[in-house]
């Protein structure tokens, strides 16, 4: 089971996980703080990278830099548009098969084994105790 706590602070608001790590959340207007919708890009670009990364390792290749950019427009009250995740990639020198092990490893990755970008793919329940 996966699970967040997130609470009002005094400027703003904090999400913790169980492990104890924790990120500031807030509405965009304060310095050094994530938006939800950020927190939900990074949560798909961070799946994405963390899942691709040891499987192109496992295989012999390493990427030398290994990052993404993950962007969404907001089109309506509450609606993003289409989520865009753009890999930025320096590949191993003198590996010719890295690339083309890297593009099979990723396009994999985010068709079925990315939890967060099946779940943004797919309608999931979501409950809601008060």
């Amino acid at each position: 089971m996966a699970e967040v706590r997130v609470e009002r602070t005094g400027d703003g608001f904090r999400a913790v996980n169980t492990r104890g790590a924790e990120v500031a959340v807030g509405d965009g207007e304060t310095e050094g703080v994530f938006t939800p919708v950020e927190l939900l890009l990074a949560a798909l670009g961070g799946c994405e990278l963390v899942t691709v990364e040891p499987l192109t390792a496992k295989r012999g290749h390493r990427m030398v830099r290994l990052a993404a950019t993950v962007q969404a427009d907001k089109i309506a009250t509450s609606t993003l548009g289409t989520i865009t995740l753009t890999y930025d990639v320096e590949l191993p020198e003198g590996d010719d098969k890295a690339e083309d092990v890297l593009k099979a490893v990723a396009g994999r990755v985010h068709e079925k084994y990315c939890t967060v970008g099946s779940a943004l793919r797919e309608p999931m329940k979501v409950d809601q105790v008060v």
